[in-house]
């Protein structure tokens, strides 16, 4: 009681409302001092365990219960968080539709960056093998896209910067493999301007070499040997190990 700093009386509430959560009940305990930090703490903490239905219900007696609360935009976002780190099929999907809630209440809010973050990752988490469908790679691309564009100041954007690499090298690399089976079928035609507008879309390709390089062949063996030379020139300075 004295480490929570809460009179007797909140005291009192939050104990019934521990048993009311073990009991499953879901009638929302009267406002008290306290009562909703001890409902977010609780949420975080079973999140840290993995107890994932038991997270997502503090948070959403939290979001009930007190609707001035100062963790309600918090809790907001962790059963967001707790849908994410599930991670199935229709979690992810629950857990998109709770970010994109969140910026439409809280579309300035202090961790508005946070949560579109997320939202991103809700797709990137779903992205699937380059030689297969890749519409959640290109959603994930839009808005971790749209992050680097909106909150350029934020301490998030190391970390956004780097999944957005990785969902452009997944979508560059399923483009690359449609160019690499032309070239290897000899169908030069369809190869070239494949390869050149993966340079195009995508000019920071992490395996640009390999494009610069079956580019480069293409050209030659259609006698574009003019054409052909900058590509092997390029590889050869941007990538002095390949």
């Amino acid at each position: 009681r004295a480490r929570l700093g809460l009179s007797i009386g909140s005291y009192a509430v939050i104990v019934v409302l521990v048993s009311s959560c073990g009991a499953g009940r879901n009638t929302v305990p009267p406002a008290s001092a306290g009562a909703d930090q001890f409902l977010y703490e609780r949420g975080v903490e079973a999140m840290k365990e993995r107890r994932w239905t038991d997270a997502r219900e503090y948070f959403v007696r939290l979001i009930d219960g007190y609707p001035q609360s100062r963790y309600r935009a918090d809790a907001r976002l962790g059963i967001g968080d707790v849908y994410l780190e599930q991670g199935t099929a229709e979690s992810l999907v629950l857990a998109e539709a709770e970010f994109r809630d969140f910026l439409a209440f809280y579309p300035n809010g202090a961790r508005a960056d946070y949560a579109q973050y997320k939202l991103g990752m809700t797709h990137h988490k779903a992205m699937r093998a380059a030689g297969r469908d890749q519409t959640e790679t290109r959603a994930a691309i839009r808005d971790l896209a749209a992050f680097m564009e909106r909150f350029p100041d934020s301490p998030l954007r190391e970390d956004v910067a780097a999944h957005l690499r990785e969902a452009k090298d997944r979508l560059g690399e399923s483009n690359f493999r449609v160019g690499l089976h032309y070239f290897r079928t000899r169908w030069y035609p369809g190869a070239i301007p494949r390869f050149r507008d993966l340079l195009r879309t995508d000019p920071e390709y992490t395996h640009r070499d390999e494009v610069y390089f079956y580019l480069a062949e293409s050209l030659l063996k259609t006698e574009n040997t003019a054409e052909a030379l900058p590509y092997y020139e390029r590889l050869i300075a941007e990538f002095e190990s390949s």
